[in-house]
Order: C-alpha cells, then structure tokens, then sequence
C-alpha cells in the first residue's frame, strides 16, 4: 500500500481533530480548521456556512453527540491545493457516509465542503 500523499495526510489529521469534542467546542479551533467559505449539509440536509456551524457547536446549550467515531477513510488529493475525503461516522448509533474537501490556503489546509448522508448499515458499505 503506497503512502498517502502530504495533503491527503493533513486532511485526514484535519477530519480527525474535527472529531474531537475539544475541538468541536472551541469557536478559535473551529475557526482555524474552516474554510471562510465552509458549507456543510447535514444527514438532514440542512446546508449550514462556516459562522453559523461554529456558533451552533459552541453554543452553551449545544447538544453534545457524544464520541464521533470515523471508519473506512481514505482521500484523494485532486490538485495540489485540493483532497476529497469519504470515510463513514457513528455517534450514538447514527450512522453516515460523509464526503469532505480540503483545501490548501495561506494557513494550511482547511475544510471548504461537508457532506453526511445517513445510511442503516445494512446497506452501502461496500467499495
């Protein structure tokens, strides 16, 4: 199995610190690791922009989810300055497939797009 190249190794780290509830209740974390232009839709489909993600997260009364746990991920990196990412994500017996893209600015490299779709895993888990 061939190394994955720089950028797909620091957005898989970048997705992993995501992950972290530390990270994910700090509005200065958050703020370093997305894109300005950062879009999310979410297993609802409900499309959310960078301000709106972190002040959701950060909130006092935000729900916690709990440990988010990441399987299967593996990234392409499609120009030097941008990595697709797929991997899956279990929280509380919720499962999804979620899609993501880095990209590479002045301060490294951060999230610009987010997508989860559910799934029951029973089905969608091959290739």
């Amino acid at each position: 199995m061939t190394e994955p190249s720089p950028g797909v190794a620091a957005a898989v780290e970048g997705e992993l610190r995501l992950l972290d509830p530390a990270v994910r209740a700090s509005a200065e974390l958050l703020a370093r690791l997305l894109h300005p232009d950062y879009r999310e839709i979410d297993y609802t489909g409900r499309v959310w922009d960078r301000d709106t993600m972190i002040a959701s997260l950060t909130a006092v009364d935000a729900p916690r989810p709990g440990p988010l746990t990441a399987s299967r991920m593996s990234g392409v990196q499609l120009a030097d300055d941008l990595v697709h990412l797929t991997y899956d994500t279990e929280t509380k017996g919720r499962l999804a497939h979620r899609s993501s893209v880095w990209r590479m600015t002045d301060e490294g490299w951060v999230l610009y797009f987010n997508q989860a779709t559910p799934f029951d895993g029973a089905a969608g888990t091959d290739g």
